[in-house]
């Protein structure tokens, strides 16, 4: 398992009797977790590969079954594994935009030329995408809009933001 592996959710109680999962999607509208996908389940520091026997919405949730779990037993070990995915079975997108996780490890800097520090995780929440960047002294957390995201360059691997006023005093 050397691929590049992304979160996709996170998996946060049993549904039912009969061996199906609750999952927090990181991204609601996703796609990737249809019937017959290769999942990675992360818990514990383990990973293991599942198959992904069906999935269906359930409001904000996504309810799912793997195969061979058919029942509220086997389904409870899994409660809190993040599930992740190939980053090459992930949805294209349109030129100029990119994934969340590709930026991780990335420079950040202030339009000004002023190093803030690295991208260490992206941390969702309900109000969008926040990118957790570590500086010298403070960890730093950088709403991912295109508000104080001014340019991503991939080549250089920076990001150059534009913050607001004491967004970095937080």
């Amino acid at each position: 398992m050397n691929q590049q592996l992304v979160p996709v959710g996170g998996i946060v109680a049993t549904h039912g009797l009969l061996g199906w999962l609750r999952v927090n999607p990181f991204n609601p509208e996703t796609t990737v977790l249809a019937a017959g996908r290769q999942l990675i389940l992360e818990k514990d520091s383990r990973r293991t590969a599942q198959q992904l026997e069906s999935s269906k919405r359930n409001k904000r949730q996504i309810l799912i079954k793997l195969r061979g779990v058919d029942g509220i037993d086997d389904a409870q070990k899994w409660v809190g594994a993040t599930l992740c995915v190939d980053a090459d079975a992930l949805e294209p997108l349109a030129p100029g935009q990119y994934y969340h996780f590709q930026v991780v490890g990335f420079e950040v800097y202030a339009l000004q030329g002023e190093r803030i520090g690295v991208i260490t995780r992206v941390w969702s929440t309900p109000g969008g995408e926040l990118y957790v960047v570590q500086g010298a002294t403070t960890e730093h957390l950088i709403p991912a809009v295109k508000e104080i995201i001014e340019k991503v360059d991939f080549v250089a691997g920076h990001v150059i933001i534009n913050p607001p006023e004491g967004l970095l005093d937080l």
